[in-house]
């Protein structure tokens, strides 16, 4: 007897904890190997932040919360908000929710009926699809080009609408891509946008601090489709908190009060002594954590002319997350060592077996030609992994086509 829901079937693991876990296995077999495959900040949480996590517990944060979190919790949200994004939200807009995926899932499950459809733009993060079937929509994929650095047109967003399109989902900045929109870019897609009133957005913007270049925008920002935008956010990538569990969405009323309701019915507040450390760190000037940043830039630049270097990759250099995303089509069809590379997800495999690195192939982020490697990790281990690479690729037997000019 079959005792699992259709819904389940339909679901695929993460490709990402996939990897992760093989990585874990051979590790515990003896094998000496370097996993770039978690979106995770290798740091430490900040001291003020766990200090507040400990007044929190001394003074008895050991009870429900509201259940879209703390009011001052979502006064700091708001704050936060006027402060980096020039974004107006009273705090009954904002629900805070046991991690930005939650917020996420919030928000599909207030607006989604069976078979409307969600456009994602590809590159997309491995979950969303994922999400997607598990409300019962369609997902809608606008491929992008490595030439246009992932991101899709306004031309190309008008084109994918159709009646049954409810959401349009995407981060910026960009996982895996580390892309992300200009003002500009956003502006044309905002038009796109308000001549289809029944479309949300659903703008995750977890990736805002780790930019380097300028600030990042948001959608939210035109006053056209305000009321048809989610911004998503959270503590997990600025702040180094991602086993805190702390996200939120900032909303119009009406699908603040939606998400609220869902909520209810699924898990009630969050963490109550992780949104009192919160509250400390959105209210700390954010040049306080900029040091994580800082070396984030390093990491980047360091793994990226090193990765310029591996044959048959192309690379572009990320604007912000810690994330390359290399476009590896070249070894798609070919047969290395006598084994078939069908697409990226087996490259990935293959770079896993035989050079000891683990990355996550872009199949399960829409984008079968690309690989996604995480540089939250320490220099030592950047370089190793790319010296691994190089010399296991210039080593590989590869058949029936010509010999790799490593320049």
């Amino acid at each position: 007897m079959d005792r699992l829901s259709n819904r389940l079937k339909r679901l695929g693991y993460s490709q990402t904890f996939v990897m992760s876990n093989k990585a874990r296995e051979m590790r515990a077999n003896g094998a000496d190997v370097i996993s770039l495959t978690l979106g995770e900040p290798d740091f430490d949480v900040p001291e003020n932040i766990k200090q507040a996590a400990h007044d929190a517990i001394d003074q008895n944060f050991s009870h429900y919360s509201p259940v879209p979190g703390f009011l001052e919790l979502r006064e700091a949200i708001a704050a936060k908000l006027k402060r980096d994004n020039a974004l107006d939200y009273k705090p009954t807009q904002i629900c805070v929710s046991n991690g930005a995926k939650q917020a996420i899932l919030n928000v599909l499950a207030a607006v989604l009926n069976e078979g409307d459809e969600v456009i994602l733009p590809a590159p997309f993060w491995v979950s969303y699809d994922e999400m997607v079937k598990m409300m019962d929509g369609t997902s809608v994929i606008i491929n992008t080009a490595y030439e246009n650095d992932f991101k899709i047109t306004a031309e190309q967003l008008e084109e994918a609408i159709t009646p049954r399109t409810k959401v349009l989902l995407y981060s910026s900045p960009c996982n895996p891509s580390g892309s992300y929109y200009t003002y500009d870019e956003l502006r044309s897609l905002a038009e796109v946008i308000a001549k289809h009133p029944q479309i949300t957005v659903i703008s995750d913007e977890i990736y805002e601090y780790i930019n380097y270049e300028t600030s990042t925008k948001s959608i939210a920002a035109f006053d056209e489709i305000y009321d048809q935008v989610a911004v998503i956010n959270g503590m997990s990538k600025g702040f180094a908190m991602t086993g805190w569990r702390i996200g939120y969405s900032a909303c119009p009323e009406w699908l603040a009060r939606a998400c609220e309701k869902i909520q209810g019915q699924m898990t009630s507040g969050p963490n109550t002594v992780a949104q009192r450390a919160a509250i400390t760190a959105l209210k700390t000037d954010p040049a306080e954590y900029k040091y994580m940043i800082d070396e984030f830039r390093k990491r980047r630049d360091l793994f990226y002319d090193l990765m310029k270097e591996i044959p048959g990759f192309k690379v572009l250099l990320p604007k912000s997350a810690f994330y390359l995303f290399p476009d590896v089509s070249y070894y798609i069809g070919k047969t290395l060592n006598g084994q078939k590379i069908e697409n990226s997800d087996d490259l990935a495999m293959y770079l896993l077996e035989n050079a000891h690195v683990g990355s996550v192939g872009g199949v399960s982020f829409g984008s079968p030609e690309c690989l996604r490697f995480s540089y939250a990790a320490s220099e030592q281990d950047l370089r190793e992994a790319m010296r691994r690479i190089r010399r296991c690729l210039e080593e590989t037997v590869i058949s029936s086509v010509e010999e790799i000019n490593p320049s």
